[in-house]
């Protein structure tokens, strides 16, 4: 598909978050209520936080628009309040402020940027289990019942150490990055190249115990969401380390994603799930195609191929390019037993900006 097909794209990408964002300027969504985006201000340490001021910054870094940056701002402001709360700050730390303020401090040289930055990713390597060689995930209420609980989804935010180890020229961050990576590769990704969505390690030995169903249909099904957390996961930290075992290990979880996709390109919840009741996430699918975006740099164009057949199947059936609403993205799942299916969730249209705007040569790289 040639570049122009992509610029129109973005340009209606564009459009329609620049509408919304006027109109949802004191917002932080994760979903929507009858097409208007809800807010999530007053849960302010949820996972998701920062996604909202990730799009508005990529479309500022590739457009333009002063509206953008400063309701971007204003929420990386408002997530100040997360330092303070213990209970919040968990390994999602990368997704809150890589999107915020490491987008920030890429595109102005913001030093309050900076030090966010920096205290994210002090708290983040505070989370490293010395003996398992993983970085905890969860929180849980002071018993120690998730001490040893790790999930796959943590290698998307890997890239927090890395960029401030650059910045800080500090080599102890990517160490833990790497160290974490290590692990997963070993404890996460299966012989078929399908991962677990969560890990349970004995916290005080560091012994791997068993592993958890998570998000997916069950325990030892292919969550989808998971699977591109670890593609795109596993190519970040090669891309930062250049260690092939990363490169390798991306290729293989790839693969299998690849072959498993449906005759129609649509992405189930699970890949493993019955056919009825069948849910769809196509945030899963915008995951993976930012994955194998970056993947085909280094490893060929089929990936490329594929996550432009994802990309458009998504655009021409899952898009709602009209400011009637304030969602971009349809039929978006967060997990397979959630009473909640097939709606509006923010990361989705992050996710759909950002791959557009890599085949646009547009992206500014957040990770």
């Amino acid at each position: 598909m040639n570049v122009n097909y992509w610029q129109d794209i973005a340009q209606k990408i564009y459009e329609k978050t620049s509408a919304t964002a006027l109109r949802n300027a004191d917002k932080i969504p994760y979903s929507t209520i009858n097409g208007r985006f809800d807010d999530q201000s007053d849960n302010i340490s949820w996972w998701t936080n920062g996604f909202w001021a990730g799009q508005l910054w990529q479309l500022y870094g590739a457009v333009g628009g002063d509206d953008l940056r400063k309701i971007a701002e204003k929420i990386e402001e408002k997530l100040d309040r997360v330092f303070l709360q213990s209970w919040g700050m968990d390994h999602d730390s990368g997704f809150r402020w890589l999107m915020t303020a490491g987008a920030n401090y890429r595109l102005t040289g913001s030093e309050s940027s900076k030090n966010r930055l920096i205290l994210a990713a002090n708290d983040l390597a505070g989370r490293f289990n010395l003996a398992g060689k993983f970085i905890r995930a969860w929180n849980d209420s002071g018993d120690g019942s998730k001490a040893g609980w790790a999930i796959i989804d943590c290698m998307m935010n890997l890239p927090l150490l890395y960029f401030v180890s650059d910045i800080l020229h500090d080599p102890r961050f990517s160490q833990i990055a790497i160290a974490h990576a290590d692990t997963a590769i070993k404890a996460f990704v299966k012989h078929d190249g399908s991962v677990c969505h969560i890990v349970e390690f004995d916290p005080v030995s560091g012994i791997r115990l068993k592993s958890h169903g998570g998000q997916g249909f069950a325990h030892g099904s292919s969550w989808t969401r998971g699977q591109a957390w670890g593609l795109y996961g596993f190519t970040l930290s090669y891309i930062h380390s250049k260690k092939r075992e990363y490169l390798e290990t991306a290729q293989k979880i790839a693969d299998r994603f690849i072959e498993r996709i449906p005759e129609n390109g649509f992405i189930p919840v699970d890949f493993e799930q019955p056919k009825e009741p069948w849910y769809e996430d196509s945030t899963a699918a915008a995951i993976a195609a930012c994955g194998l975006i970056e993947l085909s740099k280094i490893s060929g164009e089929k990936y490329r191929e594929t996550a432009e057949m994802l990309l458009k199947k998504l655009i021409e059936g899952r898009c709602r390019f009209d400011l009637e609403c304030d969602n971009i993205l349809e039929k978006c799942t967060a997990a397979y037993h959630d009473s909640w299916h097939e709606g509006a969730i923010i990361y989705g249209d992050y996710f759909l900006a950002e791959a557009v705007l890599k085949l646009c040569g547009r992206e500014t790289f957040l990770w």
